[in-house]
């Protein structure tokens, strides 16, 4: 039986799109037999951005094969579980929404999402969504939060869907990739796709202010084509993030700036706690090295521990 090739577009759970991209020709697909059992031990083997062989069964497309990923991006369930989720694979860029208040920006929360991104090849631009509420009420925090994580090496675009600012810049940063949108609950990625393409209409949500958190508004991971130029990936928000697959010596490799600094350290390898001699502290001292990114890398150390009991 004739079998052709496919990319995984809409995930929602045994049931799937596909479109054989870069042609928009999104059919339905189901997963059957061993495939789902035997591909990945995360809870989802298929993934939306997956490449995939499927063949016609009836009148039904069935999925047969899920191809190997040049990336994809993962995480670990944070009631310490073992079980991990693929959110999305063969990404060519993961844009992280955040916002510095409503919801409130947990910093170790989008270090985790960066050093994912780092560990499995996956370029990373921040945006710094709803700046025209930051900029008036708290321009101190915008230009802190720009400082360290551009001082870290990373691309930030700062944006308000209410003004326009940077909407113009995020699109032209898109353009013929295939991208990721993620982030917290309530910090506006629905909001930010429909901006750079208005004809697309993802689910919008609104802030919870009993606890100043979002909603989750997207329950399925979806992959949209935008009219300047290539797609984008739309998923649920996230409330936590756990590493996976990492030892503890190797997540300071995944810290940009740490890595930098670290070929100077006296010993190998250094964790960079006690260690004399060790140029990631000295780097801290000397303003070289954000606290903040320190005390999220600290804190990635003492998690990594209780995931492993």
């Amino acid at each position: 039986m004739t079998e052709s090739e496919a990319v995984v577009v809409k995930n929602a759970g045994s049931h799937f799109m596909l479109s054989e991209l870069p042609q928009w020709n999104p059919f339905p697909a189901v997963l059957r037999g061993k495939v789902r059992l035997n591909h990945s031990k995360a809870t989802n083997p298929v993934a939306v951005g997956d490449h995939v062989r499927y063949r016609r069964d009836g009148d039904d497309c069935v999925i047969t094969e899920v191809l190997d990923r040049s990336n994809y991006i993962i995480r670990k369930s944070t009631n310490l579980s073992r079980q991990s989720h693929v959110i999305a694979a063969n990404m060519d860029q993961a844009v992280i929404c955040v916002s510095l208040f409503f919801p409130e920006i947990k910093l170790p929360f989008l270090d985790r999402v960066l050093v994912t991104c780092e560990v499995y090849k996956i370029p990373a631009l921040i945006v710094l969504n709803k700046v025209d509420i930051y900029r008036e009420d708290a321009p101190e925090a915008v230009e802190n939060f720009v400082q360290i994580y551009e001082g870290a090496g990373y691309k930030v675009i700062q944006t308000s869907c209410k003004t326009g600012e940077g909407i113009d810049e995020l699109r032209e940063a898109c353009k013929d990739k295939i991208n990721l949108f993620s982030g917290e609950s309530g910090v506006g990625k629905s909001s930010l796709i429909k901006a750079i393409d208005p004809t697309l209409d993802p689910k919008i949500g609104q802030i919870s202010y009993a606890h100043l958190q979002g909603k989750h508004t997207t329950s399925l991971y979806e992959m949209y084509p935008i009219s300047s130029g290539g797609f984008v990936v739309d998923s649920p928000g996230l409330r936590g993030f756990g590493l996976v697959d990492l030892q503890p010596e190797e997540i300071a490799l995944y810290f940009p700036e740490m890595l930098e600094a670290s070929r100077d350290c006296r010993f190998t390898p250094c964790t960079h706690t006690h260690e004399p001699g060790c140029a990631v502290k000295a780097a801290l001292d000397e303003g070289r090295i954000s606290p903040e990114r320190y005390n999220s890398y600290l804190g990635m150390l003492e998690q990594d521990t209780k995931f492993r009991k």
